[in-house]
């Protein structure tokens, strides 16, 4: 018997085109009925951030399409947007009319800086709310100018906040009987994000810079292989390393007893760095991983994202799915964790624009075919 997914039976209609895609696909994953609406002929936005959707196609700027908007809403439970703040507002479809039809409505729009403040109508995009939100700064070498983060940071931990606050909100409503409108701030979360840097500046009064291959401490470096990288402590277990180092020859002056003193290798880390360097490029990575960690070194391989995908221990564990577009199958990431009670059901199929229409709009709203036929001829869905 088939364990039911934890979120079975909430029903979501997610309007989002651009940073909050992944909030839906969380919710997707975790057993939603996730309803991707995009206006009719636009192809889906994301393979990865729209799988498990169900596609859905209409035109609400249009009259028509407002009444059958108005009616889905009275029929779902949960409302995701990234608009612009004021867009549905200005389309009569802001959540206080939302709300007027379905007063248990949970409407949660994710945007640049919230629905409000002197930025909320900033032109803005990913690496603008990295900027803004402190990420940038943080990100490069030490008296260089800073870079982008690789990957889109800012808007998945808008989307992961997104959806926590989803869920509170649902379980509110099983006490209250009522919604509640959820305005989440991309901005916002990525300064919560920002971890140590804050709270130095804040109560130290001591400004976080970058530092480039060190961690945020200077505790950890990334240091160059014969075939790759690692990262390593540079202060956890140091006599044993000093050992190591010894025992093959390669530990310079770092055996000098005035090295004992954290502080006394702090004022001379650069010199350190280079001598742990010469070390580390006469090794393999796996090899001083292997080794590392059977010393109980708190040390990690720096894997290319070729690695990644074939990493033995995401694969051990079933981390990737394969996904099935048309004929063919991908391996793509699948739930990112394990539940006994309640897993994750992550489903391996991409939508098609469009294909949940009939599901939609017949089985839901109970329009004729005739109907289906002719609002999709006049490019209403």
């Amino acid at each position: 018997m088939k364990t039911a997914a934890m979120l079975d039976g909430l029903h979501i209609l997610d309007l989002t085109e651009t940073q909050g895609l992944l909030c839906g696909k969380i919710l997707a994953d975790m057993g939603a009925e996730v309803i991707g609406l995009q206006k009719p002929g636009q192809p889906i936005a994301d393979c990865y951030a729209d799988r498990g959707k169900h596609a859905g196609s209409l035109d609400y700027t249009s009259l028509a399409g407002k009444d059958l908007f108005l009616r889905l809403i009275a029929k779902i439970d949960v409302l995701i947007a990234d608009f612009k703040p004021g867009y549905l507002s200005g389309l009569g479809l802001g959540f206080d009319r939302l709300s007027q039809q379905n007063p248990c409505l949970i409407m949660a729009s994710i945007s640049v800086f919230g629905q409000s403040g002197p930025y909320s109508q900033f032109k803005s995009s990913e690496l603008v709310s990295a900027a803004m939100g402190g990420q940038v700064y943080l990100n490069g070498e030490p008296g260089r100018p800073p870079l982008q983060p690789p990957v889109p940071l800012a808007s998945s931990l808008a989307c992961l906040n997104a959806v926590a606050e989803i869920l509170l909100a649902v379980r509110q409503r099983h006490t209250s009987g009522k919604g509640q409108n959820l305005d989440i701030s991309i901005h916002e979360c990525t300064a919560d994000a920002l971890d140590h840097a804050l709270v130095q500046q804040k109560y130290l009064g001591k400004t976080a810079e970058r530092t480039g291959a060190f961690n945020w401490n200077r505790s950890m470096q990334v240091f160059p292989c014969r075939d790759g990288h690692i990262l390593l402590s540079l202060f956890h277990q140091w006599e044993t390393l000093v050992e190591w180092l010894d025992s093959e020859k390669m530990v310079g002056d770092l055996a000098d007893p005035k090295y004992l003193d954290e502080e006394e290798r702090r004022k001379n880390l650069d010199h350190i760095v280079s001598v742990l360097e010469k070390w580390t490029l006469s090794h393999g990575v796996d090899e001083l991983v292997e080794t590392g960690q059977a010393m109980h070194f708190p040390w990690g391989k720096i894997n290319t994202i070729p690695q990644v995908v074939e990493d033995v221990q995401l694969n051990a564990r079933g981390y990737f799915i394969m996904v099935k577009e048309g004929n063919k199958e991908y391996k793509f990431p699948g739930a990112p964790v394990k539940m006994s009670a309640s897993p994750w059901q992550v489903n391996p199929q991409l939508p098609t624009a469009g294909e949940y229409n009939n599901e939609v709009y017949r089985n839901r709203l109970g329009l004729s075919q005739e109907d289906i036929d002719r609002l999709s001829q006049e490019g209403i869905i």
